[in-house]
């Protein structure tokens, strides 16, 4: 297998990372568009692990080009595209891993396009409805897709398929429920605002309209924050206020499980809702360019990236975080007597831990693990498909099994829970 990795941001440098540790690849190309951030991924590693020999490579690429990621890949052979960048680019990587006759694996799909009359009652463009139109391509070509194979999608996806395998004979319910007690601490220990994961997508998610799934109504949409709740999350985490996210899990669980209703929420508090409706009100969150005068003439700039840019970058913020993130799907139905059951399955992250290990902060590695656990799966041939697929379209034992096992053993050594909540 050889992986071209697209991004050497939080993400990818954490993918990077954590295959180092892994012998199923031949090489893997470090890519992104500032070349001096993949060399610095792939010295951190050899700093870590010893010389790698070629095993590693740095590439600059242009990810808003899909002749850039074809040339890559068909100059270093690639087998495998892995997508970690900001899903606006998702099209063009896509459409250049295919020309490069090489499979491809994402985090985050295609963007969305909300309903123009009826945002917050009708679908518009679905996330992922773009990729999945191209699916007879990939099929023709026999070229495999794996979308949405982070965290979130991704590992909630796997839960998911374990528990209607598994734990369930009829599903009411499948609902991701994800929360944090992580703290951000300046300089002299002041909590402050400063978002674990891409702002860029934080925004594109949260202020969307969430998309809800329903048997007897299909997929339709709410309003932004819609239907709160207070979820109690394992390991010390504690209760946490939940609403309504347009999420990925929603629009692919029922394209492979027998749902009555799929659900996302996230636990983002009251501050962060607030920031977030603020920047939506001034305009700040719109991915349009507008016009910027300055002394040396007119700039064009995206409202959005000027907030991206204007905080700290979340892959450095590992030594002023505290805390741990949990993600997990909380599934109600019927068990295999005919019994109610209610589980939530999850999986915690542990900032001292993943900075001690990776040096990298734990919502980023905790999103890099899965794709790397997806590779390996693929390389050993254990998956196996063509066209456009998500997480759920495969047996869930094999990846929780790698997940979990020992790593002395050949694993991860990432324990996964699973708890009965039905008093």
């Amino acid at each position: 297998m050889r992986i071209l990795l697209v991004g050497a941001g939080g993400v990818g440098a954490a993918i990077a990372k954590i295959a180092a540790r892994r012998s199923f690849f031949d090489t893997m190309v470090v890519s992104d568009y500032d070349l001096d951030r993949a060399e610095q991924v792939i010295a951190w590693i050899e700093a870590k692990h010893g010389e790698q020999g070629d095993r590693f490579v740095a590439a600059r690429i242009d990810t808003s080009d899909p002749d850039s990621v074809t040339s890559i890949a068909r100059e270093h052979g690639v087998t495998h595209v892995m997508n970690a960048v900001e899903p606006k680019f998702v099209p063009t990587i896509f459409a250049g891993a295919l020309a490069a006759g090489a499979d491809y694996l994402d985090m985050a799909m295609s963007l969305s396009e909300p309903h123009p009359t009826k945002p917050y009652s009708e679908t518009g463009v679905k996330l992922g409805d773009d990729q999945f139109a191209q699916a007879p391509d990939w099929e023709t070509a026999g070229r495999l897709a794996l979308v949405g194979i982070g965290v979130e999608p991704g590992l909630s996806d796997v839960f998911a398929r374990y528990a209607a395998d598994h734990l369930f004979s009829e599903i009411d319910e499948i609902g991701v429920r994800d929360g944090a007690n992580l703290v951000v601490r300046d300089e002299v220990g002041n909590e402050i605002f400063a978002p674990s994961f891409s702002i860029w997508t934080t925004i594109e998610e949260c202020l969307n309209p969430p998309v809800v799934w329903e048997k007897d109504r299909g997929w339709y949409t709410t309003e932004p924050f819609s239907e709160p709740e207070l979820f109690e999350f394992p390991e010390g985490i504690g209760t946490v206020e939940c609403v309504n996210v347009e999420h990925e899990e929603v629009v692919l669980m029922p394209r492979w499980l027998d749902a009555k209703r799929v659900t996302f929420k996230y636990g983002l508090g009251n501050e962060f809702i607030g920031i977030l409706k603020t920047l939506h009100q001034l305009g700040l969150d719109k991915t349009d360019p507008v016009t910027v005068r300055s002394e040396s003439g007119p700039v064009e700039v995206a409202p959005r990236d000027v907030v991206a840019a204007g905080l700290p970058d979340p892959a450095g913020l590992g030594p002023r975080m505290s805390g741990k993130t949990c993600a997990g799907v909380w599934v109600t139905g019927t068990d295999g007597d005919g019994s109610p059951r209610e589980v939530y399955l999850y999986h915690v992250s542990d900032n001292d831990w993943t900075m001690r290990e990776y040096e990298s902060q734990c919502v980023v590695w905790q999103t890099a693990l899965n794709p790397v656990i997806a590779l390996e799966l693929l390389a050993a041939g254990v998956r196996t498909g063509t066209g456009v697929r998500g997480p759920e379209a495969f047996d869930a034992e094999p990846f929780l099994e790698l997940m979990a096992r020992e790593e002395r053993d050949g694993g991860y050594g990432q324990a996964w829970g699973l708890e009965d909540r039905i008093s």
